[in-house]
């Protein structure tokens, strides 16, 4: 798991310096932890929370947070951004294709994410935390 999150980390941080700002992308883990997972479609689940994590964050700098952990062989993967935040009452309403709050893009990032984790993983992915001005964690769970 965290090998293939990495490879996005990598691929992602080159391209931050074009815009502007100074982030830290860090992994924390206690162990290393297979997952039977599709590979470029997970890989594409990650690289999509870390845009939208790159577009909250309304600053110059920000960190974004991986936090693998393994119990009775479930996977969790916590990716927290220091952005913007989302206010609780649309926790859910962030998943409905269409829905955005940005000028560009069509809203279909994080639906489809879901339906990725949920459909081709038998995971669940949700909001596990997030206020305006608090960041936010999004919460992958696999097994």
């Amino acid at each position: 798991m965290s090998e293939v999150i990495q490879g996005v980390i990598t691929y992602i941080a080159k391209r931050i310096p074009r815009s502007g700002k100074k982030v830290d992308l860090l992994i924390e883990t206690p162990g290393i932890f297979p997952a039977d997972i599709n590979r470029e479609l997970f890989e594409w689940v990650i690289e999509n929370l870390m845009k939208n994590a790159l577009d909250a964050m309304e600053g110059a700098a920000g960190k974004i947070t991986f936090r693998i952990s393994q119990v009775v062989g479930k996977t969790t993967i916590d990716v927290t951004d220091t952005g913007k935040g989302i206010d609780p009452k649309f926790h859910k309403e962030v998943f409905r294709p269409g829905y955005s709050t940005k000028k560009r893009g069509w809203g279909l990032g994080l639906s489809l994410s879901k339906r990725i984790i949920e459909d081709y993983h038998k995971g669940k992915l949700f909001v596990r935390q997030s206020a305006p001005g608090e960041g936010t964690t999004f919460r992958i769970r696999l097994g």
